[in-house]
């Protein structure tokens, strides 16, 4: 607070400033005198301090303690301040209540969502459950058969694949019957030379054993990023799918508590891999040993899908039916004909071998990687008998010196 009086004179001004300081409890004013004096050169201003300057004001020695209502008066007090007007209290509404009737947060809100494959899933299911007002058990069928419908020419591909290597089917056998007899006995030229035959016989007849492969190795990643995008989903949880079920499973973020999911799920693929041997029976006949472990696969994975999620098991099961659903489409004569697919010849026991079973088949199986493993270790000795022949010192095979001459018979014979 700051108080200023001014002293007149004839010749001067006198500017008396007031600093009010607080010392013990008490409050004392402190002094700064100011001169302003004009003179014909202008107006100068001249500081002095209080001690010199004392004579200047006649009351600056008093021992009149000053308080502050003595030099501003007129200045309310703090206390006077009248009180702010008290807020007026908003009623407590949650988070969930501001949306809107039947709205639902964004996955990105939740943590859900983004740019990698599992995030995309994710991003494709917000849209067509929010987009098109689905459930979220139709939203998971719909983007199954999305999926399973662009890569249906695949499954076309593979089909025609399958065709042919099943209508050449005895040829190639004989000619793996041959190489297998080759490497048994042991003769890798044989064998290496029916290798040849059957690649330029695969040649000439457009056949390819991983074309078979082109539609699993599609599915695999997409498969994965389903798994996971839904089982995210389901753990957050998203809220909207604990009610967004069908039938007895209405909550897609919890295991089906009549294990009827897991068990329809298993039987579809069981279905799915018999009728899918007809697509690559030369490779189940070839590879018996893999045909009886797809065929255990459904039973032994149930125990473990019985804790999945009913929304991995929906889009499981879906995926399964669609499966079931192309074999039996592209089965049809005027579909394979459309698709320019070969009509597939059925052959007598006669032009094929006899089919092994499955113990004679593990036996035959472990039978050629002992001679394979037999043949690699044979080349490898080899090679380093070779080695050590071009190397090392020469070996001493013979009686006598060949570099030296022969003794005659008749001097050998006095010698004796």
């Amino acid at each position: 607070m700051l108080s200023r009086c001014y002293k007149h004179s004839k010749m001067s001004k006198v500017l008396c400033s007031h600093t009010f300081r607080q010392l013990n409890g008490k409050i004392s004013p402190g002094r700064n005198y100011h001169i302003l004096a004009s003179g014909i050169g202008g107006r100068e201003k001249q500081n002095y301090s209080p001690v010199i300057q004392a004579s200047f004001v006649r009351y600056a020695s008093s021992g009149k303690e000053t308080t502050i209502a003595d030099v501003m008066p007129d200045i309310p007090s703090i206390a006077n301040i009248p009180e702010p007007p008290p807020v007026p209290e908003v009623p407590g509404v949650s988070p969930l209540e501001v949306l809107a009737d039947g709205a639902e947060p964004t996955f990105a809100s939740i943590g859900l969502g983004g740019w990698t494959p599992v995030g995309m899933v994710q991003q494709c299911m917000e849209y067509l459950h929010i987009g098109l007002d689905l459930p979220w058990w139709g939203t998971i069928a719909i983007g199954t058969i999305v999926v399973r419908t662009v890569l249906f020419p695949l499954v076309v591909v593979a089909q025609r694949n399958a065709a042919k290597m099943n209508n050449h089917m005895p040829q190639m056998q004989v000619l793996q019957m041959k190489m297998t007899e080759a490497r048994q006995s042991g003769n890798a030229l044989d064998s290496a030379r029916y290798a040849q035959e059957m690649m330029v016989f695969m040649k000439e007849k457009s056949l390819n054993p991983f074309k078979n492969m082109i539609v699993p190795l599609a599915q695999a990643p997409l498969f994965i990023s389903f798994f996971m995008g839904l089982r995210g989903m389901a753990n957050c949880p998203v809220e909207s799918m604990r009610h967004g079920g069908l039938f007895w499973f209405q909550d897609l973020t919890v295991c089906d508590s009549y294990y009827l999911l897991p068990v329809l799920t298993s039987a579809t693929m069981s279905l799915t891999i018999e009728l899918g041997t007809d697509s690559a029976k030369i490779s189940a006949q070839n590879m018996q040993t893999m045909r009886y472990v797809l065929r255990a696969l459904p039973l032994v994975i149930l125990p473990f899908t019985v804790k999945f999620p009913a929304a991995i098991l929906t889009y499981w099961a879906c995926s399964n039916f669609i499966s079931l659903l192309q074999v039996g489409f592209l089965k049809i004569p005027s579909v394979r004909e459309y698709f320019k697919i070969d009509p597939l010849v059925t052959h007598t026991s006669d032009t094929l071998p006899k089919k092994k079973g499955f113990t004679q088949g593990i036996k035959e199986s472990w039978t050629n990687m002992k001679i394979a493993r037999e043949l690699e270790d044979r080349k490898r000795i080899d090679e380093i008998s070779f080695h050590r022949a071009g190397q090392g010192p020469i070996v001493k095979t013979y009686k006598h010196d060949p570099t030296k001459p022969r003794p005659s018979n008749a001097v050998a014979a006095k010698k004796r």
